[in-house]
């Protein structure tokens, strides 16, 4: 099972950190998947990570680099745009409140309580209060499901 750190969060949101490609690539040093937050600006022709705004700047080199454990959240859709263009083969995708999305390499993204399966990505399993209440993290392991996404990925490992 892939555990993907949201927004390179491991124990728990850490705003200070989050989206930083160098903590990220701490992060995927650690054997973690990660998925981040993109924009692309039209006006500059760069790519900015940050979850409500622009805010580290980080260009094709940097995502081919890592390419192959990141999770790219296209947060406009100019983002979207150039990565659907692209030939490499990264695994984007787009989502605001669907309870499901496809990424570009056919994974499930599932909204926080829905219902899942073997191609599935459960984001964020810890807003699921019943869930986590009743399974805690040590379960989680178990899943069937290709990966779980959450600031807490740290404890599942």
């Amino acid at each position: 099972m892939k555990l993907i750190a949201h927004r390179g969060n491991i124990n728990g949101p850490d705003l200070l950190n989050e989206n930083n490609p160098e903590h990220i690539e701490n992060i995927i040093l650690q054997g973690y998947d990660v998925e981040i937050d993109i924009r692309f600006d039209d006006d500059t022709k760069q790519f900015f990570l940050g979850h409500d705004y622009s805010k580290y700047l980080v260009n094709w080199f940097w995502l081919h680099k890592h390419k192959e454990k990141l999770w790219i959240h296209c947060k406009n859709v100019e983002a979207l745009y150039q990565f659907s263009f692209n030939p490499d083969d990264y695994n984007y995708f787009w989502h605001e409140e669907d309870s499901y999305t496809m990424t570009s390499k056919k994974y499930i993204w599932s909204y926080p309580g829905k219902k899942y399966n073997s191609k599935s990505i459960i984001l964020m399993p810890e807003l699921n209060l019943f869930e986590f209440i009743n399974c805690g993290y040590i379960v989680m392991k178990h899943y069937d499901c290709f990966g779980i996404c959450s600031d807490y990925v740290g404890k599942i490992k």
